[in-house]
């Protein structure tokens, strides 16, 4: 079978790769969408957790048999104190699939039987191939929690593929008054199509949500943040921290990190995709998945999510 693999630093083929064997308690998955995330192409940019060669792909829907599944690629000891009390995200021995191990931008895929999560009845695998990055922005807002009363203002820094799913959740949530950043113009646009009140940071707010990750949104998420405000750091974009830590300190103001989810984040998730506007999530073939991957690579793409199908989806994924 072809899958999307990366070879080496900045490069990635579409090449033959040997059929998955399903291992004790795993399960083969015929993938019907699988995404491609912004981490995945710095991840690429710069090796490190992913070393090649590795198929790509840990944001993935597909079928066993006639059960239709997302399959959470969030893989963790079950044993641990972080896993007994429902933060497993923190396992010191977690992996993910499509870093740690072969993901889901192929054909098929082996994975454990506890990794598959049950789609709605009427859920569409366009909806399905979200399943994972909305889950991200579930966890987030879970730790937002009480900062985000109806009345807060939000600022969400980004507006890729999280930071238009936070848009979202946070208007369903009741939040009203939310402004989305992004250097892009078309991401600004459909920020404004999905709801956001503004487009740029216009003085203090009660909950900052970083969807980037670099050096400048850190520094804009504090810096924009009120005295006491709480600001949630989902972006991996850089390492570089970029923020006054003095301010920090001196106005009492909070951050929490957030990476992944918890297992009940996850289900939340497959419950929430199904009210989300995706019209800008763009189903290509999974052939096409190398060329893409490589435009996404040099910056050429102006793509705001590429999701890829295989042959038994169809072209608008709302089977």
């Amino acid at each position: 079978m072809k899958a999307l693999v990366f070879t080496a630093a900045g490069q990635v083929d579409y090449r033959e790769v040997p059929e998955p064997v399903a291992g004790p308690g795993e399960v083969l998955v015929d993938v019907r969408v699988a995404g491609v995330c912004g981490s995945d192409v710095h991840g690429v940019h710069s090796p490190g957790f992913r070393v090649p060669p590795l198929v790509l792909g840990h944001e993935l829907a597909g079928e066993v048999g006639s059960r239709r599944v997302a399959v959470n690629p969030l893989l963790t000891c079950g044993r641990c104190a972080a896993c007994g009390t429902g933060s497993s995200f923190l396992c010191a021995e977690r992996a993910l699939i499509g870093v740690h191990r072969p993901g889901g931008l192929a054909p098929r895929i082996a994975v454990p039987a506890d990794s598959l999560v049950d789609l709605g009845a009427g859920t569409s695998w366009r909806a399905a191939s979200a399943v994972e990055p909305t889950a991200n922005v579930v966890h987030a807002l879970r730790i937002a929690g009480s900062d985000l009363s109806p009345r807060a203002r939000v600022a969400v820094l980004g507006a890729g593929a999280i930071g238009l799913l936070t848009l979202q959740l946070l208007r369903r949530r009741g939040v009203e008054d939310v402004t989305v950043v992004d250097l892009a113009e078309t991401r600004r646009r459909e920020a404004v199509r999905l709801g956001a009140r503004a487009t740029d940071l216009q003085g203090t707010y009660d909950v900052t949500i970083d969807a980037a990750g670099t050096a400048a949104t850190r520094s804009g998420a504090l810096s924009h943040l009120r005295p006491g405000g709480l600001s949630v750091w989902i972006g991996l974009a850089s390492a570089e921290a970029g923020f006054d830590a003095t301010d920090l300190v001196r106005q009492g103001k909070r951050v929490s990190g957030c990476f992944a989810y918890s297992r009940e984040d996850f289900r939340a998730a497959v419950a929430e995709v199904d009210h989300l506007d995706l019209t800008w999530v763009d189903l290509l073939p999974m052939t096409d998945c190398a060329e893409e991957f490589r435009e996404l690579l040099a910056g050429r793409s102006s793509r705001l999510k590429a999701v890829f199908r295989t042959d038994s989806v169809p072209e608008d994924g709302d089977a």
